[in-house]
């Protein structure tokens, strides 16, 4: 593995601070009392660079390299590394649909290192596919292009839409075929191979805490904890330091606690706001800094629908359907409850955290109902319009995407009806169906009377086009872009990124087949419907 003299400044806090496995070589095992592995990614035949996040690659000082694709390819795929750099994978546990997994662990992710962005901020950088670690559980540790596609194209959509998440700063093919048995029914077949880099403040889980809290290693809980909130809650870290009693470490923890249960739930709030279904909310997928993590079968929401999920595995119980999200964010911050109470010593402190989480999310999801509608939220109406619309959305099948972005046009004050505004959310060809017609001219009086009851103004389109996207990465474009890629067809995905990466303007014409509700072909096809965890 060769090492240059680049300049990079890798601070690489996790692997200071934190203890080491040590054992070095690299089989599958049980790692115990260590918070990570050291592990060096497997070199690949061939990398080739097909996608870069010029901006961020230069906020992260890797600008230098845009000039030379090939030596970022080099770089990006794991083949060389950058002096400075200390690759390692992560140790943790986690619930997989609702049942304790044990240790699970980076299987086929490697973090290269840390280093500070042009703002000073700490960004962890993060190989996905760079071949296998002792968390690997037997697998190859590698993946396939349409997977890091799907990730990287859904990463940098994420962010453009506003929604907390990791990023994705590079899409790089391997040259070699990875084999996967993509609806897990005995074919497998060889696909290309590719390697995302991941780029996020921090890669902790909830299942970091809980899988030594599960083997009752408190001590090394209570390093990641107070390691946690050293690196990224700097006003709890200096309350930290200064505390002279239990009570007062105990409180810290309970405010740290206290802030993953915000910012998750606000995560979530924007998935509701956008139509993204996660399709895996396990544990171990799950960020302290309530950022979107682990893109893998997720989908976005085409023809409104709260049951629906994108991951096959989940086809059963819809364990994590759109519609419930929220209470599993909730479910699982209980498990992170669970795995610090060793440190807390205070389930009723814990317990009472958690008892005001549904009240808190009822609140915000109103306050963004009411800004996707464009009414007040102060409206005691406001509340009665937004539980039957549901019921609207579902009447027939209509596009959630297009159903919010043409309500910015319903002019108030014309007799024009509603459903003549949101006709081309409508699939099939009938437009609304006679049966719903009392149903929607029903939540229209209480539209209409909301709206003119609101302060909106001529500001309201304005308003309402920054929290209803026009454009959303669907499974069937990624799909597209998918099949182009694998056949050398790069332009497809390009396009299709730079209309994501203004999600809520218009876009030239020739840019608006982006914006099409899903077409029929696509209501069944392999990857545009419907996907498993196979990558």
């Amino acid at each position: 593995m060769s090492l240059t003299t680049e300049t990079q400044q890798f601070v690489n806090r996790f692997t200071r601070e934190l203890p080491a496995d040590p054992i070095t070589e690299n089989f599958s095992r049980q790692v115990q009392h260590s918070a990570y592995s050291r592990v060096q990614p497997e070199k690949v035949s061939s990398p080739a660079l097909v996608g870069v996040n010029q901006a961020l690659a230069i906020s992260l000082g890797f600008g230098k390299f845009l000039e030379d694709p090939a030596r970022l390819a080099l770089i990006l795929s794991g083949n060389e590394l950058l002096e400075g750099m200390s690759p390692y994978a992560m140790a943790y546990g986690g619930h997989q649909f609702g049942s304790w997994a044990g240790q699970l662990g980076d299987g086929r992710a490697i973090n290269l290192g840390e280093l500070r962005d042009s703002e000073g901020r700490f960004q962890t950088l993060q190989l996905k596919g760079a071949g296998p670690t002792p968390y690997s559980r037997h697998a190859d540790g590698r993946a396939v292009l349409r997977s890091s596609l799907r990730e990287y194209l859904c990463s940098e959509a994420m962010f453009a839409l506003g929604v907390p998440t990791t990023r994705a700063l590079s899409l790089v093919t391997s040259g070699d075929k990875v084999v996967r048995d993509m609806f897990y029914d005995g074919n497998p077949q060889a696909e290309p191979g590719a390697i995302v880099c991941r780029v996020s403040p921090s890669f902790v889980r909830f299942g970091s805490f809980e899988l030594p809290a599960a083997r009752g290693d408190v001590e090394l809980l209570q390093k990641l904890v107070r390691f946690v909130i050293r690196s990224d809650w700097p006003d709890l870290a200096s309350r930290l330091a200064a505390a002279n009693s239990d009570a007062k470490t105990k409180q810290v923890y309970l405010d740290w606690f206290s802030r993953i249960c915000a910012l998750s739930q606000e995560m979530v709030i924007h998935w509701m706001r956008v139509g993204f279904v996660h399709g895996v909310m396990n544990t171990d997928n799950m960020s302290v800094l309530g950022l979107t993590i682990d893109y893998g079968p997720y989908g976005w929401v085409d023809d409104y629908d709260p049951d629906w999920t994108p991951n096959t595995t989940d086809a059963g119980q819809r364990r994590y359907r759109f519609g419930q999200q929220p209470a599993i964010v909730r479910w699982n911050l209980y498990q992170l409850a669970n795995a610090i109470y060793p440190l807390v010593q205070d389930a009723e402190a814990l317990q009472s955290i958690l008892q005001t989480l549904p009240e808190t999310y009822e609140r915000s999801y109103h306050r963004m109902m009411c800004s996707k509608l464009g009414i007040d939220d102060t409206l005691p109406l406001s509340a009665e319009l937004i539980r039957v619309l549901p019921t609207v959305l579902t009447s027939q099948p209509t596009d959630m995407t297009l159903f919010f972005r043409s309500l910015a046009n319903f002019d108030v004050n014309t007799d024009a009806a509603l459903s003549d505004c949101v006709a081309s959310a409508f699939y099939g060809d009938q437009g609304l169906l006679e049966a719903n017609y009392e149903l929607y001219r029903m939540w229209e009086e209480k539209y209409r009377l909301c709206l003119r009851n609101s302060s909106g103004g001529q500001l309201r389109i304005q308003i309402m086009n920054e929290v209803n996207p026009r454009y959303v990465p669907r499974n069937y474009l990624a799909q597209q872009a998918i099949e182009a890629m694998e056949n050398g067809d790069p332009e497809v995905f390009s396009s299709l990124l730079t209309v994501l990466s203004k999600p809520y303007d218009e876009q030239p014409e020739n840019l608006q087949r982006f914006g099409q509700k899903r077409p029929d072909w696509a209501s069944n096809k392999p990857g545009c419907s419907m996907l498993s965890c196979s990558s």
